[in-house]
């Protein structure tokens, strides 16, 4: 066994260097030329059609409003990469990681917005009623490789039982050391309340993601910058070093053990695919279901998904490490603590570590249930409606299961089962670019100059 997860471990490494870097970095910039450099052309208008339309029911066919499709979607990827990610991209890289991230930030808009497109367009009503949608059904229908969607589907419904079992033990863990609350306690709890939503299905999904995103975004942002006012003076200093360092080598200095450019850009690239999820093809499986009028305008709200997760909140985050000083004292072993001490600073060690603990935890909750959903949708797609079910029980004791630290060999394959999934649905993303420029076109060359006129 130790040989076998060995050489795991090896592929997964290698497969997360050069090879899928490479493969989103080179995709997403594809993908934004052959669009236009849309997101830089369009994004008053992108920016009107989200942010100006967040109450909005939507009109067309779906099953919810555009914006609980997004947060079902924001649910997935805002959670310990935004609070605890950009610390450690930051110890291994410096603060022009923080660039390096912002940049595969704009670039895998394209990326996103592509995917979005591409899941609105290869949809299809479920046995329930409800649209279900995503890499596996435009894999299938698009470039007919059933073969390649259904190792997609197979890999990206295991991955969801190991990346379950990771969030768990991380917030088990986490609220141990913050309340001393026994790790058996806390998976109980998370396992009901992800039970008591999992079992309402999509609607219940939405309506949940709905009230609790926004919620713990403004809580985060706004005691983010109640830390940053506190150190007001510093946050011209913090941006220079984002910038300075993106392209010069920093030294070592306290706890900081000093980094290369390389490694700004590899840490920086890593933290910015990781946290906005562009290419990895979950964000479509929830667009899918939403309510709207034409592919592109839902793909505008996941250029809207990638604004808030990465270029808003992992910013709010590393401007709390950078102008608290944090990230200079503690090392990188111990990165991932990084923001709970910056949070003491001002709110003192104890309340600091609870606001931590309880976003934390509200954002573990909204990211499993939605990755549950994933990967029932994963079952569906592969053995029918029934099996969906029997998995999402199978899901729900990972959980507990993942808490208590059980089957950490099962973890080992979590990188490998999302090489399997990243990679076939960016190569499918990219052959069905030019049904991606199509559609895009169509927007806004007939839809366009109607939402103008309206504006005016």
């Amino acid at each position: 066994m130790n040989v076998f997860t060995h050489w795991v471990e090896w592929i997964s490494d290698f497969l997360w260097g050069f090879p899928i870097i490479i493969l989103l970095i080179g995709g997403g910039l594809f993908l934004t030329i052959r669009l236009g450099f849309f997101q830089f052309r369009y994004m008053p208008h992108i920016f009107r059609q989200t942010f100006g339309k967040i109450m909005s029911k939507g009109s067309g066919d779906g099953t919810l409003t555009p914006f609980q499709a997004t947060t079902s979607a924001l649910a997935s990827t805002m959670g310990a990469a935004n609070i605890v990610g950009v610390p450690v991209a930051i110890a291994l890289g410096g603060p022009g990681a923080i660039f390096w991230m912002w940049i595969v930030a704009l670039i895998g808009i394209g990326t996103k917005y592509s995917e979005v497109v591409l899941g609105i367009k290869y949809r299809e009503k479920n046995a329930a009623g409800d649209y279900v949608g995503g890499p596996m059904y435009y894999i299938k229908k698009g470039l007919g490789w059933k073969k390649v969607a259904y190792i997609f589907a197979f890999a990206l419904m295991m991955e969801v039982m190991a990346s379950a079992m990771v969030q768990s033990n991380s917030i088990a863990t986490t609220i141990e050391g913050s309340f001393g609350l026994p790790p058996i306690v806390t998976g109980l709890l998370i396992a009901l309340l992800v039970a008591l939503i999992s079992f309402g299905g999509i609607k219940a999904i939405g309506r949940v993601t709905e009230r609790l995103i926004p919620s713990m975004v403004v809580i985060y942002i706004i005691s983010a910058l109640i830390i940053i006012a506190f150190h007001f003076t510093a946050v011209p200093a913090a941006f220079g070093l984002i910038f300075t360092h993106a392209f010069q080598p920093i030294s070592a200095a306290g706890g900081f053990a000093g980094a290369g450019v390389a490694a700004a850009i590899r840490w920086g690239l890593a933290r910015g695919l990781y946290s906005n999820e562009a290419g990895i093809g979950t964000a479509p499986i929830a667009h899918a279901a939403a309510v709207n009028s034409h592919p592109a305008k839902q793909g505008f709200w996941g250029v809207f998904e990638v604004v808030v997760d990465t270029l808003i909140v992992c910013t709010m985050t590393a401007m709390v490490v950078l102008t608290t000083g944090v990230w200079e004292v503690i090392d990188a072993d111990n990165a991932a603590n990084m923001v709970t001490e910056a949070y003491g600073t001002v709110f003192g060690s104890a309340l600091g570590g609870i606001i931590i603990s309880i976003v934390l935890f509200l954002f573990v909750i909204t990211t499993i249930v939605v990755i549950i959903y994933y990967g029932e949708k994963q079952a569906e797609f592969l053995f029918g409606a029934g099996f969906s079910k029997a998995v999402r029980v199978v899901y729900i004791a990972a959980i507990l299961v993942g808490a208590l630290g059980g089957l950490q060999f099962v973890w080992k394959f979590l990188d490998l089962l999302l090489a399997m999934v990243v990679i076939p649905n960016v190569i499918a993303v990219l052959f069905l670019s030019g049904k991606v420029r199509e559609i895009t076109l169509d927007y806004f060359t007939n839809v366009y100059p109607n939402e103008r006129k309206k504006k005016a």
